[in-house]
């Protein structure tokens, strides 16, 4: 977002296993959803961090402040089992917003007249290259001095 008169606001949640951000761009205090990805299983002991950083475009950001809260939820004894066996950031529906489903196989037929047609433009390819290595030959003989 930019050249604002007013400030933008980014509000990230995890709780119970859900990753939510929600946005106010407007400046109007009126939070909007960006994305909700539920099944986001995050592991404990690690640190939270944030950069302006823009990669290679050239831009200006500037992080005003951070608010970041730890509520305190009492969990069953298997939730708080599960809890502990994450040790790397994991989303449990990997095929999140916008992403497909991957391609069923092509049948036997699909994939022969594929390969037929692939060899046959192969082969004309090449009959037109002789075609053409030979005229440019034949030019190349016809020297009148």
């Amino acid at each position: 977002v930019r050249n604002l008169n007013h400030d933008t606001f980014l509000v990230i949640r995890y709780v119970k296993r859900g990753g939510t951000v929600l946005i106010d761009i407007d400046g109007k205090h009126e939070w909007r959803d960006c994305i909700d990805v539920p099944g986001v299983r995050l592991p404990r002991g690690y640190y939270f961090g944030t950069s302006s950083v823009t990669g290679d475009l050239s831009d200006n950001h500037d992080i005003i402040s951070l608010k970041l809260y730890q509520l305190t939820v009492e969990r069953g004894g298997e939730e708080e089992k599960r809890d502990r066996e994450v040790y790397l950031p994991v989303v449990d529906n990997l095929g999140g917003p916008g992403m497909e489903a991957p391609l069923e196989p092509m049948s036997g037929l699909a994939l022969f007249l594929i390969v037929f047609f692939s060899l046959v433009a192969i082969v004309f390819a090449i009959v037109i290259g002789v075609i053409i290595y030979n005229k440019w030959q034949e030019q190349s003989r016809k020297h009148f001095y």
